[in-house]
């Protein structure tokens, strides 16, 4: 069975693409089969991955827009394991474009459904905004993946996203659901991190993912070198961090005895 996670939050710089390329990473280090699919047009997902955004030959937008067929324009990753479905600034156009088109909010569904039987998990980076691409992605998946600062406009921008995911559920996509808030760069010593943590917990219970996200010098590093963090620095709290949540999101889709016989290798 392929899990299918939209990774969205309509504030930008929470840790969105940092997630997108670090969860999957340590996934693949549990022996999970993955892919990535980049719908932002910035492309950083691409780049971070080790993939040179300027020199692709079709994208993203090429499969959405019905161009190109999906398997041809997914990519491996030379470093990270996982497969890559890659973006760059022609997504751009494919607002405008998609608009024109029939089933416009499920042609990133209709698209995966070439591929999505080869892997045991598939994650979409969303821009950071709530457009028609985004739309593609609440559409095509089973869960929402939310990383958020633990800071006051988190909340307020939290809210906002889920009349989102709420609208989503009721016009386009019944069956999604809520897989997880990720508490990112964060810092325990920060009272207001901690206030802000203690109320997601109240108001979302369980859906706060246990592991948190801390803020690591090598974490920022890595994607400038095309890295994940568990290739630029195994050992860096980052890395570490990113297999926790690894496990643990393996153990709420797949189940306690999976995640606890998966293997790490080195």
């Amino acid at each position: 069975m392929t899990h299918i996670f939209a990774i969205t939050n309509q504030k930008g710089g929470v840790g969105k693409t940092t997630t997108a390329i670090n969860l999957p990473a340590s996934l693949v280090a549990m022996k999970r089969r993955v892919l990535v699919v980049d719908l932002d047009p910035q492309g950083n997902a691409t780049m971070g991955s080790g993939i040179d955004k300027g020199e692709l030959s079709a994208s993203v937008y090429d499969v959405i827009t019905g161009q190109v067929d999906c398997p041809d324009v997914v990519v491996k990753t030379p470093e990270a394991g996982y497969d890559l479905l890659p973006a760059n600034g022609d997504l751009t156009a494919a607002e405008v474009e998609l608009m024109q088109m029939k089933m416009k909010e499920h042609r990133l569904q209709y698209a995966l459904a070439e591929v999505k039987r080869h892997y045991d998990y598939i994650f979409i980076d969303c821009p950071p905004s709530l457009n028609m691409l985004t739309v593609n992605a609440l559409a095509a998946a089973e869960q929402v993946l939310i990383p958020m600062q633990c800071e006051y406009y988190a909340l307020e921008g939290l809210a906002a996203l889920m009349n989102t995911i709420e609208q989503i559920q009721k016009v386009v996509n019944p069956n999604l659901t809520i897989g997880g808030l990720l508490r990112t760069m964060y810092d325990p010593r920060n009272s207001l991190t901690n206030d802000v943590s203690d109320q997601l917990k109240q108001h979302f219970g369980d859906q706060v993912f246990s592991s948190v996200i801390p803020r690591n010098v090598r974490l920022a590093e890595a994607p400038s070198y095309g890295l994940p963090v568990l290739q630029y620095d195994r050992g860096s709290k980052g890395a570490l961090a990113y297999l926790a949540l690894a496990g643990e999101l393996v153990r709420r889709v797949e189940g306690a005895k999976a995640a606890d016989a998966a293997e790490i290798t080195g």
